[in-house]
């Protein structure tokens, strides 16, 4: 599934999009920013509550397919700047992360 169709489907808001056909082959779910980069694949989703400038370089560092911002969480213009210039896709949803992985969890 793509990340433009994930997006689709779950009804996530689109805040960065500048790889709408990019894969996603899998999900991993924290906060801790060391700890994601360690341990997120390529290719994942990324779900997470964080919004500062970091979740871009993260992103981009780990390869993943998308970020999505649980809790009703927003990025401010700055984060959403640095994610389109990064090729980082960035989606928001107002539902828990928790709630948020099982829903996709058998579509990723």
């Amino acid at each position: 599934m793509t990340v433009k169709q994930l997006a689709e489907k779950y009804s996530f808001e689109v805040l960065s999009l500048p790889e709408p056909d990019k894969e996603i082959s899998g999900g991993y779910v924290g906060d801790l920013l060391s700890w994601v980069m360690g341990r997120a694949q390529a290719g994942n989703a990324w779900i997470t509550i964080m919004t500062n400038v970091n979740i871009a370089a993260v992103a981009a560092l780990s390869d993943v397919s998308a970020v999505i911002v649980a809790d009703g969480a927003k990025p401010d213009a700055s984060v959403i700047d640095t994610a389109n210039a990064k090729g980082v896709n960035i989606l928001a949803t107002a539902d828990t992360a928790y709630n948020t992985a099982v829903r996709i969890c058998n579509d990723i």
